[in-house]
């Protein structure tokens, strides 16, 4: 009986030391306190390249971030259509009722912004045929040029950061347009401002109009960077047509 007593004080000391331990550091759980954070880690880099190269600086979950730098969006709200040519150089006309809204169709951040019509046929000059005009540069690094509106929405200045499928302008005609139109370009962002020749379109957009009315996503950023590694950024246009 007296070594049963023995052992029992003998077990209710070693708990009692247990116990203790936990409260004061015991190194068995702190040698296991790294594995969760290894393992963290490392499902936060291997999901980060499936998304944008930006989404480890900014800030958010690795998942998340490139779903506002990669979504693209119809630029125009209602009812459009468009062919698969355009006149002289790559670009898309969005032929569309005047006054629909006309969207951003990228996250990103406003460019340049015309919002008087100097056109006339006599002079004809490139930098004022699209009339009033908006160009973003999408988070994705494109440029995203939209033209001959009848309006331009309040609060659409350089320097805005829109998002996509956010208003920025009404579907008109002015510039050198003939009926109420987008015309739509898609270029690398080369000077970001001032370069029309550029600005108004160097790929053909039509493929990737056709995905985002489809609600499909298709960036155009690697078929732009192959044109501007052919090309490069040119210092004045090279036709005026």
């Amino acid at each position: 009986m007296s070594a049963q007593r023995v052992s029992l004080a003998g077990i209710a000391l070693l708990v009692a030391l247990g116990a203790a331990g936990c409260g004061g550091g015991d190194p068995a759980p702190t040698s296991q306190t790294p594995a969760p954070q290894q393992s963290q880690g490392r499902q936060v880099q291997s999901s980060a390249p499936t998304g944008d190269n930006n989404a480890a600086g900014l800030g958010g979950t690795a998942s998340a971030a490139p779903k506002g730098t990669t979504k693209h969006v119809f630029p125009l709200q209602g009812k459009g259509s468009y062919s698969h040519d355009h006149h002289d150089y790559p670009a898309s006309d969005i032929i569309a009722n005047c006054g629909l809204n006309a969207l951003s169709p990228v996250d990103g951040t406003v460019l340049e912004v015309t919002k008087v019509d100097t056109w006339t046929a006599k002079v004809n000059e490139g930098s004022s045929r699209g009339g009033l005009s908006v160009s973003i540069l999408g988070n994705d690094g494109a440029r995203y040029y939209m033209s001959h509106f009848s309006a331009i929405d309040s609060g659409i200045e350089p320097g805005t950061t829109v998002q996509a499928g956010q208003p920025v302008a009404k579907v008109g005609r002015t510039g050198d347009a003939s009926a109420c139109h987008i015309h739509f370009g898609l270029s690398p962002a080369c000077a970001k401002t001032g370069d029309w020749w550029t600005r108004r379109g160097v790929i053909w957009p039509w493929s990737y109009l056709d995905a985002w009315k489809a609600g499909k996503e298709k960036s155009p950023v690697a078929e732009l960077d192959t044109w501007e590694q052919q090309h490069g950024c040119p210092a004045k246009a090279t036709a005026d047509p």
